[in-house]
């Protein structure tokens, strides 16, 4: 029989229109294969075909991001910021081989306007493009577009409120950038559960979240610190890696609200 946990809610729900930019905090959101509609749709990569990523350019947790299926604004947060970039997305333009990681995929590119700014705000040269083609995620059976790995991360707010019991100073979610988070599984019960009902639609907890040094880049600001990924080795390193949050992988789409209804379906 499956468990039920009839407290349990959804809290937040974040889209990262471009790969290591800042999220997006939505009130509802069209789940998909793939995610969150319009989840990493765009990426920076290197003139190789290479992802850039906030481990290598930590400015890039300032940018802003937001994307409504034509047109992409990136805004940068701090002092002295330039002015916001506009760019209606191409679809039209040459199809690249990039890589994500070690995974061969395909991008769009947005053309030389969009690589002049973003080369400039990095002061590395790169070059804009969006997802096109198919990705499937290395296990689980899903679909994924720039994402590192898999459609949809999920953590629960008790494991945040844990590590922040262990933390000098305690840090916000945004450090970890989930896509959904759920409040009422307790900590770490995104590691106990296999299946999830989210509303109406059905979410697989798939692989377990290997944790880098993105984790101690400030998202605010882009600084970059030892926290909290040193307190996380010292009691959530699981195979060899610093684990927080679950990997996962939509069964059904649908429509996800914050506020909606979270139950277990199976456990593990």
């Amino acid at each position: 029989m499956p468990a039920s946990s009839p407290s349990a809610v959804v809290t937040e729900l974040n889209v990262y229109p471009l790969k290591s930019g800042g999220g997006t905090a939505l009130h509802t959101a069209e789940l998909l294969p793939t995610g969150l509609r319009h989840d990493r749709e765009f990426m920076l990569v290197t003139p190789e075909g290479r992802f850039l990523s906030q481990r290598d350019y930590a400015r890039m947790a300032v940018l802003r991001p937001s994307y409504d299926g034509e047109v992409l604004m990136v805004e940068v947060a701090g002092p002295a910021a330039p002015a916001p970039f506009v760019h209606k997305a191409v679809d039209d333009g040459p199809v690249l081989e990039v890589l994500v990681h070690r995974y061969e995929c395909q991008g769009t590119d947005q053309g030389d306007e969009a690589a002049a700014w973003f080369s400039a705000l990095l002061d590395t040269d790169c070059r804009l493009v969006r997802f096109t083609g198919h990705r499937r995620t290395s296990r689980g059976g899903g679909e994924v577009a720039f994402a590192d790995g898999y459609p949809l991360l999920v953590i629960s707010a008790e494991s945040l409120a844990d590590l922040n019991g262990r933390l000098d100073e305690p840090v916000p979610m945004n450090r970890f950038r989930p896509s959904v988070v759920i409040e009422g599984l307790g900590p770490y019960g995104e590691d106990r559960v296999r299946l999830l009902r989210v509303g109406g639609t059905l979410i697989e907890m798939v692989k377990s979240c290997a944790r880098c040094l993105i984790i101690t880049t400030d998202q605010d600001t882009g600084e970059r610190g030892r926290e909290p990924l040193r307190t996380l080795a010292g009691y959530r390193t699981i195979d060899r890696g610093v684990r927080f949050g679950q990997n996962a992988v939509p069964r059904t789409t649908g429509t996800l609200t914050v506020g909606d209804p979270v139950e277990i379906v199976e456990a593990r």
